[in-house]
Protein backbone atom coordinates (compact mmCIF):
# COMPACT_ATOMS: atom_id res chain seq x y z
CA UNK A 1 0.00 0.00 0.00
CA UNK A 2 1.43 3.22 -1.06
CA UNK A 3 0.38 6.76 0.59
CA UNK A 4 0.83 8.17 -2.78
CA UNK A 5 -3.32 8.24 -4.21
CA UNK A 6 -4.32 8.25 -0.90
CA UNK A 7 -7.02 10.72 -1.08
CA UNK A 8 -7.10 10.53 -4.58
CA UNK A 9 -9.13 6.88 -4.65
CA UNK A 10 -11.36 6.68 -1.58
CA UNK A 11 -13.43 4.58 -3.57
CA UNK A 12 -10.92 2.20 -3.79
CA UNK A 13 -10.12 1.61 -0.94
CA UNK A 14 -13.76 1.19 0.36
CA UNK A 15 -14.53 -1.10 -2.25
CA UNK A 16 -11.66 -3.48 -0.76
CA UNK A 17 -12.94 -3.18 2.78
CA UNK A 18 -16.71 -4.34 1.27
CA UNK A 19 -15.11 -7.10 -0.43
CA UNK A 20 -13.12 -8.55 2.97
CA UNK A 21 -16.88 -7.72 5.25
CA UNK A 22 -18.36 -9.85 2.57
CA UNK A 23 -15.65 -12.53 2.42
CA UNK A 24 -15.85 -12.31 6.49
CA UNK A 25 -19.48 -12.87 6.43
CA UNK A 26 -19.32 -15.82 4.43
CA UNK A 27 -17.19 -17.53 6.14
CA UNK A 28 -19.25 -17.20 9.18
CA UNK A 29 -22.45 -18.40 7.26
CA UNK A 30 -20.92 -20.87 5.58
Amino acid sequence: MSAVGGFGRPFAFVLVLFILLVIILSTFII
